[in-house]
């Protein structure tokens, strides 16, 4: 038995048509969206023979599977169609990084605070890392304390996703946007 195939963004699906559709009883849709009933699959690619169209099974999953009578090469390209449609939808989320030194001067701060911002509102995670160099780590208040100042400056349009930890000479903390 060989199954038609669509591909898409996430691999191939699946779609059985006339012989193909190998099942006891089927729910059928005619040409024009009417409700024919529950009959067996043979009868339905009989219909469809008639009007010269396919059978397609546009729902396989149902108990019966729900069945069209429709031209294949449409409902081919409707659904390939409506997968690039929700392709262009979707929303893929960056993980943004901003890099800092525990001494960092005011106005440069200022200039990290503003693309942070900006990042989170593009919808973006960002993670702040704090670098420190040389004997700079025997005090790292001070870089806790800068991660403290950012966490506070942008805690009205954020959420912290994982709060600042230190990790060899570095402090991390990612923050995400706020659903708003």
């Amino acid at each position: 038995m060989i199954i038609t195939t669509i591909q898409n963004s996430k691999g191939k699906v699946s779609v059985r048509i006339n012989e193909e559709i190998d099942c006891r009883e089927v729910r059928l849709i005619d040409q024009d969206g009417n409700m024919v009933g529950v009959v067996p699959p043979k009868q339905g690619v009989d219909l469809a023979r008639k009007v010269g169209l396919d059978l397609v099974e546009i729902s396989p999953n149902a108990s019966p599977p729900v069945c069209k009578i429709t031209d294949f090469g449409k409902y081919k390209y409707d659904l390939q169609k409506k997968m690039h449609e929700a392709k262009k939808k979707q929303k893929v989320v960056e993980v943004k990084e901003i890099k800092v030194r525990p001494n960092i001067a005011d106005g440069d701060y200022q200039v990290k605070l503003r693309a942070i911002r900006k990042f989170l509102e593009e919808g973006n995670k960002v993670r702040i890392s704090l670098q420190f160099r040389g004997r700079e780590i025997a005090h790292n208040e001070l870089g806790f304390a800068v991660i403290k100042r950012f966490k506070e400056d942008v805690e009205d349009i954020s959420k912290i996703e994982l709060e600042p930890k230190l990790e060899g000479k570095q402090i991390f903390l990612i923050i995400s946007p706020s659903k708003q």
